[in-house]
């Protein structure tokens, strides 16, 4: 099952470095895969699960960042799989994309990997649906955060990392489902101005990790007190992450 070309755009990520193929009608990625790849602290060579993987965004701007990765990816959607599979093919990316769901994961990646990162559904299926059934299946959540978590839990390592991004508002359902085996939780917020209200986080948590509990200070996407035009008004650091693919580690520090 595929999209065909007339419902798709081809869109640039990263200042054109990425380009993706991507439903015109349905989930359509952003920022937040862009965030979520640039908070992932994985090393050249290593292994890389990206559950729930939509068209690919995600691990393939990873690849833009950290040669020599090895990605895998879990897409519900075989249409969206079968986008991945596309866009990875056309970037010039190694990525395998399975077919399948949490709770049964596909045979290839009963595994273990270095990293697990995941920009699961969160919205609460209320009110009236999407009219389009993939964007409501990719954003609306009908598994719960805690069996997001518990999966990516399931396929790390000792010292292996998961990243996740999600609504602020999930914070307290996701710090409640980390595992004893998911320690040292990092949290930081995403504000779209100073003074303003995280509106997405991004979590760290590290398997059999120590360390204690950590709220920082919140990552400014935009400058200025309000949209004051049709242009740009990226604050400088997430500007450099969001055109130029830079690392947010430094954030969580």
């Amino acid at each position: 099952m595929t999209f065909a070309d007339a419902e798709l755009s081809r869109d640039a990520f990263l200042c054109g470095r990425l380009h993706l193929w991507q439903p015109i009608k349905g989930y359509r990625a952003a920022t937040d895969p862009v965030l979520l790849a640039a908070a992932c602290p994985a090393l050249p060579g290593q292994t890389v699960l990206d559950l729930g993987c939509g068209a690919g965004a995600a691990a393939l701007c990873l690849a833009q960042r950290v040669p020599g990765l090895q990605l895998y990816g879990l897409e519900l959607q075989a249409t969206y799989a079968t986008l991945a599979r596309r866009n990875a093919a056309e970037n010039g990316v190694a990525f395998q994309v399975e077919t399948g769901d949490l709770a049964a994961m596909p045979t290839a990646l009963k595994r273990s990997f270095d990293h697990v990162i995941a920009n699961p559904p969160y919205y609460p299926r209320t009110g009236s649906p999407s009219p389009t059934e993939n964007r409501d299946t990719a954003l609306r959540a009908e598994v719960p955060l805690a069996d997001w978590v518990r999966a990516a839990s399931r396929r790390l390592p000792e010292g292996g990392w998961l990243t996740l991004i999600a609504g602020a508002e999930c914070l307290p359902d996701l710090l409640a489902a980390l595992p004893h085996s998911l320690g040292s939780p990092t949290i930081l917020p995403l504000a779209p101005r100073e003074g303003r209200p995280a509106l997405r986080i991004i979590l760290r948590a590290r398997k059999t990790g120590r360390a204690a509990f950590r709220l920082l200070a919140p990552f400014v996407l935009h400058a200025g007190d309000a949209h004051d035009g049709d242009r740009e008004s990226y604050m400088p650091k997430a500007q450099a992450v969001l055109r130029d693919a830079a690392d947010l580690s430094a954030e969580f520090r």
